[in-house]
């Protein structure tokens, strides 16, 4: 899935009926869950917004990725 210009996994856990996933890409680990998979998305925008504010706040950049030098 894309959003925002990111890029997210997305995992399922069917014993536990857990939708989770995380943000691919980064030099950072950022992950996001929820209970259905019609709510996956929205958790995944979450945790997006989310990351690019924390980056703000820490003056990062937030698209600093795996292969940037």
């Amino acid at each position: 899935m894309q959003y925002n210009g990111f890029i997210g996994s997305i995992n399922v856990s069917a014993s536990d009926n857990l939708y989770f996933g995380k943000i691919e890409g980064i030099n950072d680990l950022v992950t996001f869950e929820c209970n259905s998979e019609s709510d996956i998305q929205n958790a995944f925008q979450y945790a997006v917004d989310e990351h690019i504010k924390d980056c703000e706040q820490a003056t990062i950049n937030k698209n600093y990725t795996l292969s940037t030098n």
